[in-house]
């Protein structure tokens, strides 16, 4: 149970915009927004939201771009104990509808974007949708210059009751959907003490050691894609807390361009995003130079790459693990490659301060060291369970443990070293292999730079797997001596049964690799 002590979420945000009101708290496409005006954004947006009757307990559907009044609108309704579920890119009707059918008592949508779907699904929903602007806020956003708070403004703003949050410990405060392979996307369920004392949202006195030397370098944090992610919210918060700008920049953004032309210190960025600078890079001289944290993650990065990220950017590449349901789990930093080099490009650094961690097998029992096991790790923000399935949750949260489904080692060295997925597996004649051995085997070979394997349908086996393959630059891997490759690492029985050539692998629309699209060019129809 949280003490009297722990600032309830949003509390912390809201002090350290107080402490000073006018350094900028976003870059908003080159004009400076200071953490003044978001403060009475986010007042005017708790005055807006308690108007249409939400408070306490109640549901909010956000369906917003990336800007600072929609931040403020998200923060507002964290003010006021609401439940806030982010509405991702990419949901599709049926999925829009299972979601707002659910008890959502509002939806939050930008002016004039409002989608048919969505339109279709809050009606149908019987869910009021409220204009970030009009019904919200009130007015449209402020163009013009901002101007420093004198002494009885920032007194008023520091005693506004709507700046105090209402949120109660036991409620859940945020819902953000994973897949929706079932047609009913998952929600990881934050409560609001999971938030209070989530490792980047506490305040930065009581940050870990790890978490200021990321703050330090996010003092131009590039925020882009969606504020439904969990993973940009959690790095946003360390820039924001920390006194740093979060940079929004004119779409679309590219790497490693975007960069340089923002000056951007921190960013965070999935691995086919990094495939795509580092190609940049190769060809062209773009000034990199003013990075100091940038942060990896999304998907395993193999060793090769992470080494050419290093030699290309320098001292800013980070690795991060984590997942959507715990919030960031492992860190491999600058520092960790500079003092064991080769040793550690196939980790995924050291688990947090505040990480619970454990191997296990299995029958969830403990594996010795240096003994390949699934992860199962406890942090103070992990969620509370998935939104209303009480059996996937059983799967996943055992006794305070939730279960990665990652596979990993961790050795004497004190690094996680991620060998796969539990449910990535292939069963060829009823023998299990992970699809995870099968690309690393691949990847070993000089002619590879990328390489995912699906499991699909097979009337000899059951399932076979098959491979796509990314080529090295200037190299045209032959595919039978990638089935060698394998076969001399691990056998027969996941020996590759296609290896198709491809430039660049599909993403899904959070940037991850979409292996939903990778199956449907072996089997012709694509899973949902």
């Amino acid at each position: 149970m949280m003490d009297a002590t722990e600032p309830v979420f949003p509390r912390p945000l809201v002090d350290a915009f107080l402490r000073e009101p006018d350094v900028p708290a976003f870059e908003f496409r080159s004009r400076p927004v200071p953490r003044s005006q978001v403060l009475r954004r986010i007042r005017d947006a708790v005055r807006g939201l308690a108007a249409a009757g939400l408070g306490p307990g109640s549901a909010v559907a956000v369906a917003t771009a990336v800007t600072p009044d929609a931040f403020a609108a998200q923060i507002a309704a964290h003010l006021l104990g609401c439940r806030v579920v982010g509405l991702r890119p990419g949901l599709t009707p049926p999925q829009l509808g299972a979601v707002l059918d659910d008890g959502v008592d509002a939806v939050v949508a930008d002016p004039g974007a409002l989608d048919e779907p969505l339109a279709a699904a809050a009606k149908a929903a019987g869910a009021p949708v409220l204009d970030l602007d009009r019904d919200v806020l009130r007015e449209p956003a402020p163009t013009g210059p901002a101007f420093p708070l004198i002494p009885a403004e920032a007194a008023d703003l520091a005693a506004a009751p709507e700046l105090v949050p209402r949120g109660r410990p036991d409620d859940v405060g945020l819902i953000t959907l994973t897949s929706g392979s079932t047609g009913r996307p998952k929600g990881c369920a934050q409560t609001y003490e999971a938030l209070s004392r989530h490792w980047s949202w506490q305040p930065p006195d009581r940050w870990s050691a790890t978490a200021r030397e990321l703050a330090a370098g996010y003092r131009r944090f590039l925020l882009f894609g969606t504020l439904t992610s969990a993973v940009m919210l959690e790095h946003l918060a360390l820039s924001l807390l920390g006194g740093g700008t979060a940079v929004i920049p004119e779409p679309p953004v590219s790497f490693p361009h975007a960069w340089a032309r923002y000056r951007i210190t921190g960013c965070l960025c999935t691995v086919p995003r990094l495939y795509q600078a580092l190609d940049t890079l190769r060809a062209e001289n773009v000034d990199t130079s003013s990075l100091r944290a940038l942060l990896v993650a999304g998907s395993p990065l193999p060793p090769h790459r992470l080494a050419e990220a290093v030699e290309l950017l320098g001292a800013a590449v980070h690795q991060g693990y984590g997942q959507t349901e715990t919030g960031m789990l492992a860190l491999l930093t600058p520092a960790d490659l500079a003092a064991h080099g080769t040793d550690v490009l196939d980790a995924v650094g050291r688990p947090l301060a505040d990480v619970g961690l454990s191997l296990r097998d299995p029958g969830g029992r403990p594996v010795p060291p240096g003994t390949p096991g699934e992860v199962w790790v406890r942090t103070g923000g992990q969620m509370s369970g998935y939104w209303r399935e009480p059996e996937l949750t059983a799967e996943v949260l055992r006794e305070g443990w939730i279960r990665t489904r990652d596979l990993a080692t961790l050795r004497e060295d004190g690094f996680l070293r991620l060998v796969g997925r539990a449910r990535e597996v292939v069963f060829v004649n009823a023998i299990l292999y992970y699809a995870g051995a099968i690309e690393a085997a691949l990847l070993a070979h000089p002619d590879v730079d990328q390489a995912y394997v699906v499991a699909a349908p097979d009337e000899r086996t059951g399932e076979a797997p098959h491979a796509f393959v990314v080529p090295a630059a200037g190299r045209a891997p032959n595919p039978d001596e990638l089935r060698a490759a394998v076969r001399a690492e691990l056998g027969d029985g996941p020996v590759p049964v296609s290896v198709t050539l491809i430039d660049a692998v599909p993403t899904a629309p959070g940037g991850k690799p979409d292996k939903h699209a990778l199956l449907a060019r072996i089997t012709g129809t694509r899973q949902p």
